[in-house]
């Protein structure tokens, strides 16, 4: 009986010590990951602080160019401006001695000050100091920031810098040297350098002007506000080249109509001469006419009398 009497004890001693064992088992489980909680508590905290502190100033700040949160250092005057484009627009005024003239060079800035803060740093994405994000798209290489994500910025290695209207709406054509719409990728006449030059109307430098350029049929490039004003003033051949700028059939068909009105003055009658046409590059002998003369290739009228 005293036997039997020492198990039961033994048992209900081994049963109450499985059941604290447990009980400490599923605390430490339970503190376990209350500790988690509390962390993952804290880092979503943090990442809040850290996203409120990064927003700070979004689209308040910047110039009539660029919305952004610093502004530059130019590295070749060594002056404080809101970007570059502030920078040659101030430093290529009439008011500046023409020998004093220039533009910053956009790849070699170095300093940015942030705008909130007002600490001068290496050229970075977000403040050391503060921690505000000076703008939301930001390239390393051109020393570009802009909050304004909208016109959908994108850097060309091609070209070397960045462009807007998304990557995927435009391509790179190495012998034209610059980014055209995708909808010229196979059609556009290439011309060596096109976009390195001048616009021939208005003298800005193409390649990195921020107003819109178009391709002219002939493969020449120009601002489209200024073939605009161009046509305006009924001027529809190239300025670089002559050719026509868009398609003349139509006008081409009144000056037949206007040549047969038109009789020729007797003296000119027999009258042959030889022309060259600007849209095929084609010579020819024609009939000489005072309205204008008549391409026998192309038909067109955009010609010019070569000898009489």
């Amino acid at each position: 009986m005293a036997t039997k009497h020492c198990e039961s004890q033994q048992i209900v001693l081994e049963d109450m010590q499985h059941i604290t064992f447990k009980r400490n088992a599923m605390e430490a489980v339970c503190s376990e990951q209350s500790t988690q909680e509390c962390i993952l508590a804290e880092e979503s905290t943090d990442s809040i602080k850290t996203a409120e502190v990064s927003e700070k100033g979004f689209m308040q700040y910047g110039c009539s160019h660029y919305r952004r949160r610093c502004s530059i250092r130019a590295p070749c005057c060594n002056e404080m401006f809101d970007c570059r484009l502030c920078h040659n627009e101030a430093k290529n005024s009439i008011n500046i001695d023409q020998k004093q003239r220039h533009d910053i060079p956009r790849h070699l800035v170095r300093q940015v000050i942030c705008s909130l803060c007002g600490t001068e740093q290496e050229v970075r994405q977000v403040c050391g100091n503060c921690g505000v994000c000076m703008g939301k798209y930001f390239c390393e290489t051109c020393k570009l920031f802009d909050d304004d994500t909208s016109k959908k910025q994108y850097h060309c290695n091609g070209c070397g810098i960045c462009r807007i209207g998304g990557r995927e709406n435009f391509f790179h054509c190495y012998k034209c040297g610059c980014c055209y719409s995708i909808l010229l990728k196979n059609s556009h006449p290439c011309v060596e350098g096109a976009m390195h030059h001048d616009c021939p109307i208005c003298f800005e430098y193409l390649f990195d002007s921020t107003n819109d350029v178009t391709v002219l049929p002939c493969g020449h490039t120009i601002h489209k506000n200024c073939l605009k004003e161009m046509q305006d003033h009924l001027q529809y051949a190239c300025p670089l080249c002559s050719k026509s700028v868009c398609d003349m059939s139509k006008v081409w068909e009144k000056f037949d109509m206007e040549i047969a009105a038109t009789p020729i003055p007797e003296p000119y009658q027999n009258k042959m001469v030889w022309i060259l046409c600007n849209d095929c590059g084609k010579t020819s002998k024609v009939q000489y006419h005072v309205v204008a003369q008549k391409c026998m290739n192309c038909k067109s009228y955009n010609t010019r009398q070569t000898r009489g």
